[in-house]
């Protein structure tokens, strides 16, 4: 537990990360706006608007309670000397503060311009044949059982089975607060060492699968333009569950840009339509991402850096056997509770690389 003096030096430090009195000032600014008689007439922008205003008033919300808790503290402290019952006061009003503290140095982490969106998850298996597809089916179940703990919402956009076991691949989109700026943490090859449950001599196996998170952009702040003519759009049948009418008609779709050859498809929609509507923000976000590398390449080159083409590195390994241990390559975070982890508890993973990306 922290102690008083570090709690209203990191109060301090928080204020001025914040931008708390910038906040303010932005805060009475779209109020302003929300009050003008015919700020519902665009009915996106002021979604856009109402959205901003509420996530600024929840953060100065909890800084004045951060505020409250840091006097409440004081207070206890100054009547330990003479009654010690207000110990057990002053250490939860502490608890708590060190709580919200906490918390708002990892939301200053997501400054990025995107961090604060949506995100789309794609899964897809390495090399490892079956291995590979029950692997894939892990993570999947894996993020999902995260995404219900933060309390977020997850929306499958494609999910097709692997040929007796696992997936073959899947995508879906996770809506929540930082929902993009959290889990690009889990971008790139994750490694799985176990005893095989599909080998008849119980032999050891490695296997590995792909984790790409790309951010829904926003509507009216792409910078990607699409040409219809540059997309190819196929309907097929769909062949993961949706019920028996997407199972019997031609409700699937894929695009291919053909420019790039990036191909995305969605299924799970119950009409074509939905299905296609589905799949332009996935490619949006695709393309969206290719463009934020090329500049990246092109600043580093500037600078006379060499990047790290981090594609097809493993920046997680998961062992089962012959121990059981997860460690992160770039934190070098570690649990031996491996079927915690597996079963969605990953926060220590994610703020873990967050706060080694901080650092660096």
């Amino acid at each position: 537990m922290i102690t008083l003096e570090e709690a209203k030096k990191r109060l301090d430090d928080a204020c001025a990360y914040l931008h708390i009195d910038e906040k303010q000032a932005l805060l009475a600014n779209l109020d302003a706006q929300i009050a003008q008689p015919d700020f519902w007439n665009d009915t996106d922008h002021a979604q856009c608007v109402s959205k901003q205003a509420s996530d600024i008033r929840d953060l100065l919300d909890r800084y004045e309670q951060a505020n409250q808790l840091l006097e409440d503290a004081s207070t206890a402290h100054d009547f330990m000397e003479e009654d010690a019952s207000f110990e057990a006061d002053y250490e939860q009003a502490l608890t708590s503060l060190e709580q919200l503290l906490d918390a708002f140095e990892i939301e200053s982490w997501f400054t990025g311009r995107y961090d604060g969106a949506d995100a789309i998850v794609s899964i897809h298996p390495g090399s490892g044949g079956l291995e590979a597809q029950d692997w894939t089916e892990m993570l999947y179940r894996m993020y999902s059982r995260y995404v219900d703990s933060k309390g977020w919402k997850l929306k499958v956009l494609d999910l097709v089975p692997g040929e007796g076991i696992g997936l073959d691949h899947v995508s879906f989109q996770v809506e929540g607060k930082n929902a993009y700026g959290m889990l690009r943490s889990e971008s790139g090859v994750h490694r799985l060492v176990r005893i095989s449950p599909t080998d008849e001599k119980k032999r050891r196996h490695t296997t590995f699968a792909a984790v790409e998170v790309i951010p829904v952009l926003p509507d009216d702040d792409i910078d990607v333009v699409i040409d219809p003519n540059d997309v190819r759009i196929d309907v097929y049948r769909s062949s993961g569950p949706g019920g028996q009418s997407v199972n019997t008609t031609d409700s699937a779709v894929r695009l291919t840009h053909l420019p790039t050859g990036i191909v995305v498809t969605c299924q799970n929609e119950k009409s074509q339509l939905q299905n296609k509507e589905a799949t332009f923000p996935v490619l949006r976000g695709k393309l969206y991402e290719i463009e934020e590398q090329k500049r990246q390449e092109e600043l580093s080159e500037l600078k006379g850096e060499k990047m790290d083409n981090s594609f097809g590195s493993q920046i997680r390994n998961y062992v089962l056997y012959p121990y059981r241990l997860i460690k992160d390559t770039r934190s070098n975070i570690e649990s031996g509770n491996v079927d915690a982890a597996l079963d969605g508890d990953i926060e220590e993973f994610i703020i873990g690389y967050h706060r080694w990306k901080a650092s660096q």
